[in-house]
């Protein structure tokens, strides 16, 4: 089968706010052939991730993305990893590259696995999907009791694991992040895996970073995520030397394989966080998963948004039985909730599974989204490059 059509819909809240909440807005990717659909999500900003689509040639390695996708062939994974080398040979230049074809990649294995109805994780190559234990991603709290009491209330929920980031944290004084450290640990109880995620907020200040080590392995906690820009490897080096060692974990911002491979490589770290949505879609994030093993490093999904994008960034490491931690979010705004009309809730041991059903295993919700969409239309010189289709 041929690809007939890839559409994009730009999604908003009503409102968004100044906040560290990527669920506010979504670019969601629909890709049809053979009488067939297949639906993925990118994790980036709506508009330049559309015009990076439908944009005028800039020259021979700044094509846009379609020229590498529309009318290709479709019938196995072989199909999928040459449109994505196409895409990284025509739009080498073009830096949102990465971020649209994202959505494109996983709607193309979400459609694959439907025509041979399979689930995604198998045509990768895994004989079995095993189980994650979920940690409930969120925010910390604008004050320390505030923190304690979303971690009681994640505990009481049922959750092994909590993940709490951004907000205040690294931007005031070393007490005041410990005191946020000590009421995560206390809501949560000593038993919880508690994961700590700075938000890139230090920027290379590797000093800053160590004043919160001793706090940090006092409340055991699990790992350190994204205290230093993406790409800061030297920081993240001499960090990763510290004492009290505390395991590091990054890799979200990675949007491409280069770069990951490059934070597994150099920059001493224990865990490897992915987004589908960000770094090319599930085609490389598999390719992290498969170093990530060989290096000994835990792999990690990184999904803050939509259960669809639950579903596309477990299937790279469905099938590695030693890396049992996902990100699960348990605070998206009311659009990531309705993207899809079911949802992966946790079983009776607390734990999230991949779908078995065909492709990612997920059904878009159409009628839900129609509020969401915003009508946009990009024209150059007059003429109409694009507007929003009909969901």
């Amino acid at each position: 089968m041929k690809i007939e059509s890839v559409d994009f819909f730009y999604l908003s809240m009503p409102e968004v706010l100044d906040i560290g909440d990527g669920s506010q807005d979504a670019v969601l990717v629909r890709v049809r052939a053979g009488g067939l659909e297949g639906w993925g999500e990118c994790e980036a900003a709506p508009l330049p991730t559309i015009a990076a689509y439908v944009c005028p040639m800039s020259h021979s390695a700044c094509k846009p993305v379609k020229h590498s996708v529309e009318g290709m062939e479709l019938n196995d994974p072989a199909d999928i990893h040459r449109i994505a080398r196409n895409v990284h040979a025509n739009s080498f230049d073009l830096l949102q590259a990465d971020h649209t074809l994202s959505g494109i990649d996983i709607a193309l294995w979400d459609l694959l696995g439907k025509k041979l109805d399979e689930p995604v994780y198998r045509l990768l190559g895994y004989k079995k999907a095993f189980s994650k234990i979920p940690y409930a991603s969120q925010l910390f709290g604008d004050t320390p009791e505030e923190t304690y009491e979303k971690a009681r209330q994640s505990g009481g929920s049922g959750y092994r694991a909590v993940k709490f980031g951004w907000g205040p944290i690294g931007r005031g004084s070393v007490a005041e992040d410990a005191a946020h450290f000590h009421a995560a640990r206390e809501g949560l109880g000593a038993d919880a895996y508690l994961m700590v995620d700075i938000g890139t907020v230090w920027g290379e200040d590797v000093a800053s970073a160590k004043e919160r080590l001793a706090t940090l392995s006092a409340v055991n906690a699990y790992w350190l995520e994204e205290p230093f820009a993406n790409m800061a490897l030297g920081a993240y080096c001499q960090l990763a030397d510290g004492e009290p060692r505390v395991p590091l974990a990054a890799g979200e911002g990675c949007n491409s394989y280069v770069q990951a491979a490059a934070m597994l490589d150099y920059a001493g770290l224990q865990f490897i966080q992915i987004d589908t949505g960000r770094i090319g879609g599930i085609t490389p994030a598999k390719r992290v998963a498969d170093d990530a093993v060989r290096k000994g490093i835990s792999y990690v999904n990184h999904t803050f948004t939509s259960h669809l994008a639950l579903s596309a960034s477990l299937q790279p490491y469905a099938g590695v039985e030693k890396d049992v931690i996902c990100e699960y979010p348990v605070e998206p705004k009311q659009l990531a909730l309705d993207i899809t009309a079911n949802k992966m809730t946790l079983n009776a041991e607390g734990r999230v599974e991949v779908p078995e059903a065909p492709g990612l295993g997920m059904s878009v919700n159409l009628d839900t989204l129609r509020k969401y969409v915003v009508d946009t239309e990009i024209k150059i010189k007059g003429t109409l490059v694009y507007q929003t289709p009909a969901l």
